[in-house]
């Protein structure tokens, strides 16, 4: 009768247990954002605090299934039991078809999401314009963002910020020297708006998305061929 290889049996333990760490870190931090009074803060600080709870809820979620099959994966190897490493392998499958779904999703719906966020933009606007408490508070949120990525506007530029400009026109100024600079009513301001700068950022780091995408997805079908190859090894002891 075959043995177990030593080799897969501990390669799968330390695969599973890092994995088992990056679930309780996402865990750890999420439940942190919850319930602190300093995570409280962050969450109400937004613009849609529902979404924002959401979000967490979501991270709560995936931080506590990375965790479970971790355990799954570890016990599992290490006891030697194929009903553990069978519940593993059924896990990792099932989170790699929910990522193959996304991305199929993501790629037919991707008109559909540009339309969706060019109406959240122009929505957005009127807020720059607005004197209301919830303008107030979007208004805050892009200023810092201005200051901190040298940009003006969500989409066209500094005109985005109506009457508004003159008052919060600090975080848009630049330069006169500056090939990025233009003139509005009088001011020196940044020429890219803040969604072109983002874009941008996105179209750069694109590949890099992609490449961990596609290395999470070697690593999760290394995992389930792991998990199998000893289920089988310890079925034919």
């Amino acid at each position: 009768m075959a043995g177990v290889s030593g080799c897969i049996k501990y390669s799968m333990f330390i695969f599973n247990f890092l994995f088992w760490l990056c679930g309780i870190l996402i865990l750890g931090a999420a439940i942190w954002v919850r319930v602190n009074k300093d995570g409280q803060e962050i969450l109400n600080s937004g613009d849609s605090v529902t979404s924002s709870y959401v979000s967490v809820n979501i991270l709560i979620a995936v931080g506590s299934v990375i965790m479970i099959l971790g355990f799954l994966g570890c016990c599992g190897a290490m006891r030697e039991s194929r009903c553990m490493l069978l519940l593993f392998f059924i896990g990792l499958l099932l989170i790699l078809l929910l990522q193959v779904a996304a991305g199929v999703l993501g790629a037919t719906f991707k008109s559909e999401s540009e339309r969706l966020l060019n109406e959240t933009l122009y929505e957005n606007i009127k807020l720059l314009s607005g004197a209301d408490k919830e303008a107030e508070a979007f208004q805050k949120a892009l200023i810092k963002f201005q200051k901190e990525f040298k940009c003006c506007g969500l989409v066209n530029g500094a005109a985005d910020w109506g009457n508004n400009f003159q008052e919060n026109y600090k975080s848009c100024e630049c330069s006169s020297s500056s090939d990025a600079c233009v003139m509005y009513e009088g001011k020196q301001v940044y020429e890219q708006s803040c969604i072109s700068f983002i874009r941008e950022v996105v179209a750069k780091h694109f590949l890099i998305v992609i490449g961990v995408a596609f290395g999470l997805v070697v690593i999760e079908i290394l995992g389930l061929v792991f998990s199998m190859v000893l289920y089988c090894q310890i079925g034919s002891k």
